[in-house]
């Protein structure tokens, strides 16, 4: 499953994979934006440890991660 949420001119891709039964590990890779020369070949998925989650978990913690890793990049919101 996928699914594209949009961050500061970003976009944070989520895939989830099934690992078990009603559980997924979850990966995110950033795209986007005229700034993605930053990301250079660090562009790539990025799987997120501790899992596997629910789907609603999964979701969410690729969401906070992908928003995270583009503040980190690009420097907090004005």
């Amino acid at each position: 499953m996928q699914r594209t949420i949009h961050y500061r001119g970003f976009e944070i891709d989520v895939e989830l994979t099934p690992s078990a039964p009603d559980m997924f590990d979850v990966t995110f890779q950033i795209k986007g934006h005229d700034n993605l020369g930053i990301l250079g070949a660090r562009g790539y998925r990025i799987p997120l440890r501790n899992g596997p989650f629910s789907e609603r978990w999964a979701y969410l913690v690729a969401e906070v991660a992908g928003q995270a890793a583009i503040d980190v990049l690009i420097g907090p919101a004005d």
